[in-house]
């Protein structure tokens, strides 16, 4: 534990760049090869190496990984006397294994040398836990700012968004969040929020209905010689209560975003 933690991406990495990345090579091995190179796998000695992404390794490495497994010593490539090493393994991949060994993209002698303790990460759109990564994740990012706090109509709606883009997606809704927030502000409200986390599929394809050319005047008025603001305010107080005080369907029905209707609201005292 109190050794090196080494870590290759193997789904990032070319496959010959990756043979060499992993097991190391000796002086003349192949073209720009001018020294003897230790691969991180002699790196991670007395320590952890991590393979992310393990499905994606080509099955003729993961020959060669399973015969580092197994005796223990690496070969560098060009050859050269076997060196010892001593690591614990660590591996993480987005497949699964099981069905891939079925496929025959994965060897089944590999996967159940790796197979101990196995931990499932669930989608973050399964997890029960989501106020609790936003603080923490809020708390990270705010880090040089005043602390910031979340509305409980923000944290529904994170609750209810499916995340098809897991924790990243997250991390990056709530760092545009808090850099939208005005100065001293620290109330992160849905108008922090982007459209996509109020939008049932956002993937779906289909087109929202087309606006009127101007939405603030779409609702009829008792007295049409008003000012333009106070047309403005009624078309958004009509607006707002057909949508049983639902923001974001109002701004849906307007044909406008949810925070130019949040601007205009509080132009108009109604918020």
């Amino acid at each position: 534990s109190k050794g090196r933690m080494v870590a290759v991406n193997c789904g990032a990495l070319p496959d010959t760049l990756l043979e060499s990345e992993l097991f190391g090579y000796k002086r003349g091995a192949f073209t720009d090869a001018h020294r003897d190179t230790p691969g991180h796998v002699e790196t991670a000695q007395g320590g952890t190496l991590f393979l992310d992404e393990i499905g994606d390794m080509p099955l003729p490495l993961q020959a060669r990984l399973l015969r580092v497994l197994q005796e223990r010593v690496v070969v560098p490539l060009g050859g050269g006397k076997p060196v010892p090493v001593d690591f614990c393994l660590v591996c993480a991949t987005h497949r699964r294994l099981r069905e891939e060994v079925a496929r025959g993209s994965f060897r089944e002698d590999l996967y159940y040398r790796l197979n101990g303790l196995c931990v499932t990460l669930p989608s973050l759109r399964d997890r029960t836990d989501i106020r609790q990564m936003v603080s923490k994740l809020a708390n990270a990012e705010a880090v040089y700012r005043a602390p910031v706090e979340f509305s409980e109509s923000a944290l529904q709606a994170m609750e209810k968004y499916d995340w098809p883009g897991n924790i990243r997606q997250l991390f990056n809704v709530i760092r545009v969040a808090i850099a939208l927030l005005d100065e001293g502000e620290t109330l992160i409200t849905e108008s922090h929020l982007p459209e996509e986390l109020f939008e049932t599929n956002p993937f779906s394809g289909s087109s929202k209905p087309a606006a009127a050319s101007d939405p603030w005047a779409a609702a009829p008025l008792e007295n049409s010689a008003g000012s333009l603001e106070e047309i403005g305010r009624k078309a958004a107080l009509r607006t707002l209560e057909a949508a049983g005080g639902n923001v974001s369907a109002a701004a849906r029905q307007l044909g406008i975003s949810r925070n130019t209707l949040y601007r205009k609201l509080r132009k108009y005292g109604l918020s």
